[in-house]
Order: structure tokens, then sequence, then C-alpha cells
């Protein structure tokens, strides 16, 4: 009930088909869950590739972003064959914060245009682009659409805190879509955007893949293999901490690689290890693999009984749910930590913040990790594998 409203939104979000969000959510959540290091994780799409997802698919179509995912998982691959689990040591902490705290920003503020019902051609990849955008279409405010979605986010926030064992994300956003049927509103839903979700799952297949689209598409690969790895590393992490459990950082590898290249197969996204779905596995009682198969199987089985009515979901409604995402991955808890960390930490987030959602994803986690090795190795701080 978390993971599937997550799917729809993030692979929207992403510029892919709710349905693709689906599939990855089935296929590579059921490969996580059935060949992972840890007991309690559940893999699916998540908000950190929305951004890399949106740039590929827009330079190289879909077909560009199946194959940077099919290779991706080769890499993951090779990384859990060669046990380099441990290497996500190396990257220091305040990158990580730094390019999630960016890749929230821009979540965001790419859902804005849906949030307010903005009318505007297409959405830019460029942040500035995209502010001038929305700034320049204000006048298209749709109020309607505006009321749904935040309707939508005050029932996730209070239904997460007076009761939060319930599935409150699909309460609420159901909530805000039916007010869309009773009250006969002129807003985007699911359906009117991309017609009706299919029910089933496609034939397993891969588009041509030459030499020159693998050289072409190298470097996204890259990036969404290190994005898969450490999320999923760190969703681990904060697992262990729940369970009192501990992971292997080189099957999850492994994992990961295999799951990736299913999804592809399937024409899925990207997928990794998803800390919130993962958080919620382990407050339900979740205590082995079957609880994140099972999950994988249940959104299977609404996709083939369900899927016309999936598309009655508001867009608005999803829109609320990905900002209220953007702001939990972003971490406000933490924000006094990072202002009183030592100067060198806080130039540093702030540095892959800047890179992430000025210039680009993969610029920002190259000069962030080089910068961050660069000064633990003056200081002498640089972590020793086991």
């Amino acid at each position: 009930m978390v993971a599937l409203p997550l799917s729809l939104a993030i692979a929207i979000a992403s510029g892919a088909s709710p349905a693709q969000g689906l599939v990855t959510a089935i296929v590579g959540g059921f490969f996580i869950s059935l060949l992972g290091g840890s007991r309690v994780q559940i893999g699916g799409p998540t908000g950190a590739f929305i951004v890399v997802v949106f740039g590929v698919i827009g330079d190289f179509g879909y077909d560009g972003l199946i194959i940077a995912t099919f290779m991706a998982g080769l890499i993951l691959l090779v990384a859990g064959y060669f046990r380099l689990g441990i290497l996500v040591s190396y990257v220091p902490e305040a990158v990580v914060n730094g390019f999630t705290i960016g890749i929230a920003i821009l979540i965001a503020t790419s859902q804005l245009k849906d949030f307010m019902g903005l009318t505007f051609d297409t959405t830019p990849a460029d942040f500035l682009a995209t502010l001038h955008a929305l700034w320049s279409s204000f006048d298209t405010l749709n109020i309607a659409a505006l009321t749904i979605a935040l309707v939508t986010m005050i029932l996730i926030i209070f239904l997460r805190w007076i009761a939060p064992k319930l599935p409150g994300l699909i309460i609420a956003i159901l909530i805000g879509s039916g007010l869309v049927i009773v009250t006969g509103f002129t807003v985007d839903t699911i359906a009117s955007r991309f017609g009706e979700l299919p029910n089933q799952i496609p034939v397993p297949s891969l588009p041509d893949i030459t030499v020159g689209r693998i050289l072409q598409l190298l470097p996204s690969a890259i990036v969404i293999a290190f994005l898969a790895g450490i999320e999923s590393l760190l969703s681990a992490v904060v697992a262990d901490r729940m369970i009192e459990g501990h992971h292997r950082p080189n099957a999850e590898l492994t994992a990961q690689g295999f799951a990736n290249i299913a999804s592809a197969l399937f024409a899925g996204m990207p997928v990794t290890g998803a800390i919130a779905r993962t958080a919620t596995n382990v407050r339900a009682g979740g205590k082995t693999p079957v609880a994140g198969i099972v999950h994988a199987m249940v959104i299977l089985l609404i996709l083939i009984i369900a899927a016309p009515l999936v598309g009655y979901l508001a867009m608005p409604a999803l829109s609320a749910l990905l900002i209220l995402t953007a702001w939990n991955m972003s971490e406000p808890a933490k924000w006094r930590s990072y202002l009183s960390a030592p100067v060198a930490e806080r130039m540093l987030l702030l540095i892959t913040l800047v890179l992430t959602v000025a210039v680009d994803l993969s610029v920002a986690i190259g000069v962030g990790t080089s910068v961050g090795l660069a000064l633990r190795l003056r200081s002498g701080r640089v972590p020793i594998a086991e």
C-alpha cells in the first residue's frame, strides 16, 4: 500500500509511464528480496533516480534508459563479484547528504506544475529553466488542482501522526482522487494523461544494443549503478539497526545487479533498496525476504485485477505525495547537525548540493567524492576495509 502510489508517482515524475513504475516494483522488488543481502530490504523505483531517469529519457529516449539500466545491472554484478560493497564507506557522508538534499529540491520543483495545475508544454530538465517556466505560467493556476493537492498533503501528514500503522499514503490519495470524481473538478488523472494502464507485464526483451549506444550511455549507467549501490547499502544499514541484524553488502550488490537486469528486460526502470519502504516493512513485522516477495506479488495482482481503477488517481494528489517524499528525503531533523559540523564538511555538502541542482548529478558525485577523499587523505581519516 505504500509502494503502489510511490511507484506510480516516481515513474510519472521520471518521464516514464505509470505502468513502468509498477513493473519496476514487481520485477525489481521480487529479485531484491529473493537474492539480497538484507533479510528485510524492500526494492523498487526510488526518488533518487528521478533526476537521472528524466535526463536519460529526455536525451536518449526510453530505449536508452532500458539499455543504461541493463548496463548498470552488469556493473553491479561485477562490483558484487569483486566484493566492492565495502567501498561505500569511502564516500563521504557530506557528499551523500548534499546530493540527497539536491535531488529532493529537484523533485519538489518538478512537482509544482501538477501540484498547482499549471499549464506549459514541457517541464525543462534544467533547474533554473524549470523555475522560469513555473513563474511564467503562474497565471494558469488551477485552484481545483491546488485544492486536491493540499487536501491530500494534509491527510498524509495527519494520518501519519494519528495512525502511523495505517497505509496513510494510499488512503489520502484515494480520498483526494475521490474528491475529483465527486466534485467534477477539471483535474488531470493518470488515465486522462496516460490512457488506461495495461493489466499485464510485458514480454522480456531488449532494444538493439550497439557499441555506439553503449559508449553513449556508459556515463548514465555508471551513475545509475552508483546510486543503486549506495542507496541499497544505506537502506540495509538502516534495516540492520532496526532489526539488530547484519546484512551482506556484496550479496546486496549482486542482488541489485540481477534486479536491474531483470527490470530492464521487462521494460522497467532502475531499481534499488528503498529506505522508507524497508522501514515500513520492519515496522509492520517483516522478518524474512518472504515479506518483500509478497509485496511484489500483491502489486502484480493489483496490476492484473485493478489496473483500470488506478487510472482514476489524480495527478495533483500524486504530486503532493512526491513533494512530501522529497521533504522526508532531505531529513530536516538533521539540518541543525549539518550546520554545526566542521567547516570542511559543510562546504563539501554545499558544493555537492549546488552541483546537483545547478549542473549535473554525475558531476556532483564525482567532484564531491574527489574533494572529500582529498580532505580525508590530508587529515589521515581514510577508512580501512576490514
